[in-house]
């Protein structure tokens, strides 16, 4: 049984270079520390039709916005009992996809699998192929598209453009990696539903949700006998409609600090953004590349996560450590089984080209590069 260890908040400050959470502004968490007031006042209100309606605005979207109080994986959920009646496709080649395919398991629905091996990259062609050959046909597919275990950037929108020739199979993206961090034309590529977690690339504390929901698929929502009750696209939007607000009770504080750093997501331009990451991504490959090795396969690069492969054999978990206690800097070892045979640089959010540096810098130091 694990045992109480007291946090008493006497910690060293840590640059975190995780693949989430990441760093945030300090005006964004001074942000949280305004009095308290309720969910039901006018007040709650215009601060949460402020987060939707700018969210869309960055977005460049004209589909509805859900922010929930929860983690990215509730619309992991939720998107399956709201969307999948029977089958769903979900294509896996890591850690969170095989859990992606997991969950709609555990929520009846029959999933078919296309496998691939860690580090490998999604293939449109094989989707179009699952699809031909289904008899029954597919309610959805699902797809991450930043796979964070292996660095894979999965291409959503050559799978989105073939899925309009399926127009009653749902297209459902996980992006809770890489979305603020990595342009993506929702409506554009027939997603139906896109969500992602606040701490990653959109650099805001963890606990609030975000998913993007197309007319279609409010409308599929309709017609189940069943859906999801906390993430239901109908409670939750209609009741947007009616109020202004979530049908519970939210983490205001946590909106408190969306509405502040949506405001300088929006001054930065989502374009401009991605530029800023797709710039923090090339140096840390050509980093990797020149002192280790890039575990993704080539082409299928992630813009926000780089997954190093450790062809120098370092003991990375020890190198993690000592990183962070000689430098206050924190990244990330591999995941699950690759744990010791990669690690991850987290690009993204507030994050530049020089606090990357400082970073690789350091591990050079550290690993005697």
């Amino acid at each position: 049984m694990t045992e109480k260890s007291e946090y008493t908040g006497d910690y060293p400050d840590k640059t975190l270079y995780l693949p989430g959470p990441t760093e945030v502004r300090e005006d964004v968490i001074e942000a949280m520390a305004e009095p308290m007031f309720g969910h039901r006042m006018d007040r709650m209100t215009d601060l949460y039709t402020t987060i939707v309606e700018d969210t869309k605005e960055f977005l460049d979207t004209d589909n509805d916005v859900i922010v929930l109080s929860a983690s990215g994986t509730e619309f992991w959920e939720a998107t399956t009992l709201n969307l999948v009646e029977d089958d769903i496709l979900v294509p896996t080649s890591g850690a969170f996809s095989e859990r992606q395919a997991n969950v709609a398991e555990r929520l009846g629905k029959n999933v078919d699998r296309i496998e691939y091996d860690w580090g490998e990259a999604v293939k449109p062609d094989d989707i179009r192929e699952a699809l031909e050959e289904s008899t029954e046909g597919y309610d959805a597919v699902g797809v991450v598209m930043n796979e964070t275990s292996t660095g894979v950037r999965n291409p959503v929108e050559e799978i989105g453009d073939l899925l309009g020739d399926y127009p009653d199979t749902f297209f459902i993206v996980d992006a809770i990696s890489c979305l603020g961090g990595d342009f993506i034309d929702i409506e554009g590529h027939n997603i139906d539903a896109i969500f992602t977690s606040t701490q990653k690339a959109f650099a805001m504390p963890p606990g609030l949700a975000v998913c993007v929901v197309s007319d279609a698929a409010y409308d599929r929502e309709v017609e189940k006998d069943s859906a999801s009750w906390y993430g239901g696209f109908q409670r939750c939007l209609d009741y947007y409609d009616r109020k202004g607000q979530t049908h519970s009770t939210p983490a205001i504080p946590l909106m408190l600090a969306y509405r502040k750093q949506m405001k300088h997501m929006l001054d930065e331009t989502h374009e401009a953004r991605d530029q800023r990451h797709k710039e923090m991504a090339e140096y840390t490959r050509e980093w990797a590349r020149e002192h280790f090795g890039l575990y993704p396969e080539e082409g299928y690069e992630s813009q926000t996560v780089t997954c190093v492969e450790n062809t120098r054999g370092i003991n990375v978990a020890e190198t993690v450590e000592q990183v962070s206690e000689e430098y206050d800097m924190v990244f990330s070892s591999g995941y699950g089984d690759i744990g010791e045979e990669s690690f991850r640089i987290g690009h993204m959010g507030e994050h530049d080209l020089e606090s990357i540096k400082e970073l690789t810098d350091a591990i050079e130091d550290v690993a005697d590069l």
